[in-house]
């Protein structure tokens, strides 16, 4: 199995709109995909931001470097997905993402 990472962050008074944006888009967007298993999300305060922790999860790397994660990323899959309202909650997204090849997952 494949887990995909993601990380960005929020200014703190933009937390519960951008958690309700991020499921509707990269949620939702990564879980559409064929290959897809699921999606977790974690969210981390520190000071005066929300740090956001982006966890997809895809069959296999072929799926990663195949139709799965390219239908969901692109051909250049290693660069963060980012959509057009990201701006409004002032996202600073880290701007690659990175793949891990796993052999099992647990709950935390």
């Amino acid at each position: 199995m494949i887990v995909r990472t993601w990380h960005g962050c929020v200014p703190r008074r933009h937390e519960a709109g951008f958690a309700a944006h991020l499921e509707q888009t990269g949620v939702q967007h990564s879980r559409s995909i064929a290959g897809n298993l699921g999606a977790f999300v974690r969210q981390e305060e520190q000071g005066e931001w929300t740090h956001f922790f982006l966890a997809t999860y895809w069959r296999d790397l072929e799926a990663v470097k195949a139709e799965a994660v390219k239908a969901f990323a692109g051909d250049n899959y290693h660069i963060a997905v980012t959509y057009p309202d990201d701006e409004q909650f002032e996202l600073l997204s880290d701007p690659y993402v990175f793949q891990h090849e796993v052999s099992e997952t647990a709950p935390l």
